[in-house]
């Protein structure tokens, strides 16, 4: 069987399934005793198991085999995406789970159209947005989709990274010029990328982030939506670092 199955209930060799994967090996891919499995356990292992319970809310397996994933990009990025209004932050975190990021953060600034409202509710759905993708793309880890924060508390966090890349309408130093990587996303293990909601970045944000230590980056001559962004962005980096 190729789909991919996360769990964390895997102790003494062996996986426990339940509720809706259990549902879907037993009813969508008829799945007996004796098939073999692909699981995860969300956080970088994936291991090869066969069915020795199957039941219809509950499926356990023997675990035969373990390995690091391999989908998994060497590159540890993430991803600041201003809040948006609509479905469009729903696509955002879809995509950039199919894409590689570790960690998906809304944020609120200036310009942005939509506000923070019900966040522990909207992350539980992200959560599960990302989860569905990241069992698509066979991802080895389920990306982290946090409640919105604020801008000042993105400036906080910029500053622990390798690098941090805040992607301005107005533009900024390249990340490949000349043949050449950024020199600071070429040597970078953990990356940020920081994009914006409809309205864009003021002066004083884009300001205000190249001094938290932000290098300010363009991302061509055109204006992106907000949406198609993030998605340009994390696979530029992706493309760039060898990891697409």
């Amino acid at each position: 069987m190729s789909h991919l199955y996360f769990t964390q209930s895997i102790t003494d060799g062996k996986a426990v399934l339940c509720e809706e994967d259990a549902v879907h090996l037993v009813k969508v891919m008829r799945a007996a005793e004796g098939d073999e499995v692909r699981l995860c356990d969300g956080a970088g292992m994936e291991y090869q198991g066969r069915l020795s319970t199957v039941s219809v809310n509950y499926v356990e397996a023997e675990i035969l085999s373990s390995a690091l994933s391999a989908s998994e990009p060497d590159r540890e990025v993430t991803l600041y995406v201003g809040l948006a209004k609509g479905d469009k932050i729903d696509f955002i975190i879809q995509k950039a789970t199919e894409l590689g990021a570790s960690r998906i953060v809304p944020f609120e600034s200036r310009f942005c159209v939509a506000r923070a409202k019900n966040e522990d509710k909207k992350a539980q759905r992200w959560q599960r947005i990302a989860k569905e993708a990241a069992k698509q793309a066979a991802r080895g880890r389920i990306p982290t989709v946090n409640t919105p924060i604020s801008y000042k508390m993105l400036l906080n966090e910029v500053k622990n990274y390798d690098a941090s890349f805040f992607c301005y309408e107005e533009g900024g130093e390249p990340l490949f010029a000349n043949g050449h990587l950024h020199s600071r996303l070429a040597d970078a293990k953990r990356i940020a990328l920081v994009t914006g909601a409809e309205g864009g970045f003021s002066p004083e944000e884009a300001q205000q982030a190249q001094e938290a230590g932000c290098i300010l980056t363009g991302l061509g001559p055109r204006i992106l939506r907000c949406e198609t962004a993030p998605v340009a962005a994390l696979t530029a980096v992706m493309v760039l670092t060898g990891n697409l």
